[in-house]
C-alpha cells in the first residue's frame, strides 16, 4: 500500500486502524500528504508520527468503535484484511481481527479485502483518491478483493465471511507478526502471584490484556479451577490451563463451555491453538467490551494496566504526560463490567510495577502535566505491584494515599507521604 501510495499519485487517503504491528511505512515523513494514520488504539510503530503531528489518534473506548461506522461518522471506502482459504462451504474467515471490521464491512456500499505488511489487524482507508477522481464521483471505488492466507487461523463466531463478496482473489502465504512469547520478570512474577492467590477464585470469568503481567498471572493459575475466558483478547499463555483444565467456560452464565474473544495477538502457538477450534468464538468489540454483557459472566475478574497511579486512584494508562502512547483500549469497559457484575463478586484490577524501567516511582503524588485519565478514581477498586494489593473501593483520600504508599517502591514511600500530606493537609492513615 505504501509503495502504490508513493507512485501512483494518490493525495489524502486517511489509514483508520486499531493496533497494528510490524513496519507502519505509511507513517514515515516520505508519506507526508499522501497517507495520514488515524488510530483508535495506538501501537509502537504509530507513536513518533503521532508526536511528530503526521498521525492522529481518537480517544475513544473500544466497545464505542463499531459506533464510528454504525453511526457513519467514518465512513471507509476500503477495507484492508486478510483472510483463511474458503472451507467446503465458501465461507472464509477474517481470523484475528474481528473487533470492528464488521461493522465498517456492513456500512461500506461493497468491500475490497486484501492482505497487509505492516500488520494484519484492520485498516480502513477513506478520502478522495486520484484514482477515485478520475473514476468519477458517482463510481463506487469498493471493488471486493481479498488476499487469502493459509497462515490466518480459521475462527468462529462472528468472523465468518463467503467468498461470493469477493470481484478478485489472490492468493498469498505468509506468517502473521507475532507478539508476545518473553518470560516474564522477577518483579511480574510477583504481581501475577499477588493477583492468582489473593484476587482470583476458582470459577472466575477472566479479561487479560497482552503482555508480561497477564502472562504472570495466567502462569501463577495451574491450581485453579473452572476458570473461564470472556475478553477483548487473550494470550498463549491461556494455552496450558486449557491443556490441564484451569480454564473451561463451565461456570459461565452466558457462552457456557466457550471462550469469548474479539481480536488476537500472539504467538503462532496461539494461532494454531485457535484455528479450527469450536470452544473459541470471536465476536465484534462492541458485544465483548459491552458492560452489561460483561457483568453477566461469574466473578468477572478484569487486570489491566497503565502507566502510573496517583495518590488519589486516578489511573493514566494511554499517555506519559502529553506524549500519547496507546489508547483507552477496553480497561474502562471491563473495569465497569466487573465492577457491575450480576453475582456481585466482580473484581476490577489494575496492576503495574511499582517503579519504571529508571527507577522514578509510578505511583506519584499527581499524574504528569497533560497526562490523561482513563480510569477515574470512582472506578478504581485494587491496584496491584510486586508490593502487594490496594483496596481503594469506599476508601477515602488519606486512605487511599496509605494503601497505595504501603505497595509504592520502599524508597519512594518516606516522598509519597510528605507529598500526600502537602496534598491533604493531613496525615495518610488506614
Amino acid at each position: 500500500m505504501t509503495e502504490y501510495g508513493k507512485t501512483s499519485g494518490l493525495k489524502g487517503v486517511t489509514v483508520c486502524h486499531m493496533h497494528t504491528e510490524g513496519n507502519a511505512g505509511y507513517t514515515e515523513a516520505d508519506c507526508d500528504g499522501i497517507f495520514r494514520s488515524l488510530s483508535f488504539f495506538m501501537a509502537k510503530n504509530v507513536r513518533k508520527a503521532v508526536v511528530e503531528g503526521r498521525s492522529d489518534t481518537i480517544p475513544i473506548f473500544l466497545q464505542d468503535i463499531p459506533k464510528l461506522f454504525h453511526q457513519k461518522i467514518i465512513k471507509p471506502n476500503v477495507a484492508l484484511i486478510q483472510v483463511s482459504p474458503p472451507d467446503q462451504h465458501g465461507y472464509c474467515s477474517i481470523g484475528t481481527s474481528v473487533d470492528c471490521v464488521r461493522a465498517a464491512l456492513i456500512h461500506s456500499k461493497c468491500i475490497k479485502i486484501c492482505s497487509t505488511k505492516f500488520g494484519f489487524n484492520p485498516v480502513f482507508l477513506y478520502g478522495i483518491t486520484n484514482a477515485q477522481k478520475r473514476l468519477g464521483s458517482d463510481c463506487c471505488f469498493m471493488t471486493t478483493a481479498a488476499q487469502v492466507n493459509p497462515q490466518m487461523p480459521r475462527t468462529f463466531g462472528d468472523s465468518q465471511i463467503h467468498q461470493s463478496h469477493f470481484d478478485f482473489a489472490v492468493k498469498v502465504d505468509v506468517p502473521l507478526p507475532e507478539h508476545g512469547g518473553e518470560p516474564a520478570t522477577e518483579v511480574e512474577q510477583k504481581i501475577g502471584s499477588q493477583i492468582a492467590d489473593n484476587l482470583v477464585d476458582d470459577g472466575a470469568t477472566l479479561q487479560l490484556g497482552i503482555g508480561s503481567i497477564p502472562d504472570a498471572v495466567l502462569a501463577a493459575l495451574h491450581d485453579h479451577k473452572d476458570l473461564g475466558i470472556h475478553s477483548e483478547m487473550f494470550a498463549a499463555g491461556t494455552i496450558p490451563l486449557f491443556k490441564s483444565g484451569a480454564i473451561t467456560n463451565n461456570k459461565k452464565v452466558i457462552h457456557q463451555g466457550k471462550t469469548i474473544g474479539s481480536f488476537l495477538i500472539g504467538t503462532r502457538a496461539l494461532y494454531d491453538f485457535v484455528d479450527n477450534n469450536p470452544s473459541i468464538e470471536m465476536k465484534e468489540v462492541n458485544y465483548v467490551n459491552n458492560t452489561h454483557i460483561i457483568s453477566q459472566n461469574p466473578k468477572m475478574t478484569a487486570i489491566n494496566s497503565c502507566i502510573e497511579v496517583d495518590l488519589s486512584g486516578q489511573v493514566v494508562a494511554d499517555s506519559i504526560g502529553t506524549r500519547m502512547y496507546s489508547g483507552f483500549g477496553g480497561q474502562v469497559d471491563f473495569i465497569r463490567g466487573a465492577a457491575e457484575g450480576f453475582d456481585g463478586k466482580g473484581k476490577p484490577i489494575i496492576a503495574l510495577p511499582s517503579t519504571t524501567n529508571k527507577g522514578e516511582s509510578k505511583i506519584s503524588p499527581f499524574i504528569k502535566q497533560g497526562a490523561g485519565v482513563v480510569t477515574t478514581r470512582a472506578h478504581v477498586h485494587y491496584i496491584v505491584t510486586e508490593y502487594g494489593i490496594a483496596s481503594l473501593f469506599g476508601a477515602s483520600l488519606r486512605q487511599r494515599a496509605y494503601a497505595l504508599i504501603n505497595i509504592a517502591h520502599p524508597k519512594h514511600r518516606e516522598a509519597l507521604e510528605k507529598a500526600a500530606f502537602e496534598r491533604l493537609k493531613v496525615m495518610p492513615s488506614p
